[in-house]
């Protein structure tokens, strides 16, 4: 039988207990793992040794690893996301294993990058949506993709995993499986649940062309299949390409560009928090200083003694 004394060892506990006792999504832990696996051989590189004991991992080594990064061009969030997972594994080790003290817990974390979202104005969105063209299977799925992420507001892994019995197309709502596997419902606006209308027939028809009736994923690829994340990414990619300038060309783009229209228009901001899935409110706050900076960039513009 396997002994659990190294931290390698212990690492693979630490990933079961993540997935059946914490209920994170795979995402989340498939994150933590490829975070700490990281850790663990910069560690063995510094050390000189192939297996660690969970006792060599201190304060200085931790601190080394962060600074080792940083020196490689890491930026803040990724410095602060490697420190959270280390964190995590060290408080599991005092909770449930033989550590006594967690030496990652007086590390502080880096300062975050105040960075504000990228989003669209209202006429790129309705330049957007007209894109997609033609009435066959392609063209329709890409709207409603379009469609739904800026109508909900949804993350690319809650779109990418939403399935057929997800619709209530007569109650205008979606049930979405979100970050810990936590499900919300969350509406659709009325131009979305037009372009899903459209969408779902010719779904039907292609996928019995593909003799891939049984297939329960809203969004399918060329071969019957559920579209993957990579798929969707460029899907939205190619056509905000077409529409603006902005670096970041993901559909995080049209989660953005929800949040900040539905301020702009007088949402309430923990409305909107419930909406995202945002389990803090500082997470939806980034977006009242997106629509601050706007109102104060019109100012400047249109004041006379501005």
């Amino acid at each position: 039988m396997e002994r659990w004394t190294t931290v390698e060892s212990y690492l693979k506990r630490f990933i079961l207990h993540l997935g059946l006792e914490r209920n994170l999504s795979d995402n989340t832990i498939s994150a933590y793992e490829n975070d700490l696996k990281q850790f663990i051989a910069f560690l063995r590189q510094q050390l000189g040794c192939r297996k660690l004991s969970i006792e060599q991992v201190d304060r200085l080594s931790i601190r080394h690893f962060l600074s080792h990064l940083k020196t490689g061009g890491a930026k803040g969030s990724t410095l602060r996301r490697k420190l959270a997972a280390i964190r995590c594994f060290m408080k599991y080790m005092c909770t449930r294993e033989s550590l006594s003290v967690n030496p990652a817990a007086a590390i502080r974390m880096p300062q975050k990058e105040k960075h504000l979202p990228s989003f669209l104005d209202l006429a790129d969105v309705d330049s957007l949506m007209e894109l997609p063209g033609g009435n066959g299977f392609a063209g329709s799925r890409d709207l409603a993709i379009l469609e739904l992420f800026y109508s909900t507001g949804i993350r690319l892994g809650e779109l990418n995993s939403l399935d057929v019995a997800d619709m209530d197309l007569f109650g205008e709502v979606i049930r979405v499986k979100g970050k810990g596997r936590k499900e919300r419902l969350v509406p659709v606006g009325r131009m979305a649940a037009k372009a899903i209308k459209v969408y779902l027939p010719g779904r039907a028809r292609f996928l019995k062309k593909k003799t891939r009736i049984e297939e329960t994923a809203l969004f399918v690829n060329r071969f019957g299949r559920r579209l993957a994340r990579r798929g969707i990414q460029k899907i939205v990619r190619h056509y905000l390409e077409q529409v603006c300038d902005l670096k970041q060309m993901s559909p995080h783009v049209l989660r953005h560009t929800f949040a900040t229209h539905m301020l702009d228009r007088g949402a309430d901001l923990r409305a909107v928090q419930e909406l995202l899935g945002h389990a803090s409110l500082s997470s939806t706050q980034i977006y009242t200083h997106v629509t601050t900076e706007r109102l104060k960039k019109v100012y400047g513009q249109s004041h006379p003694r501005a």
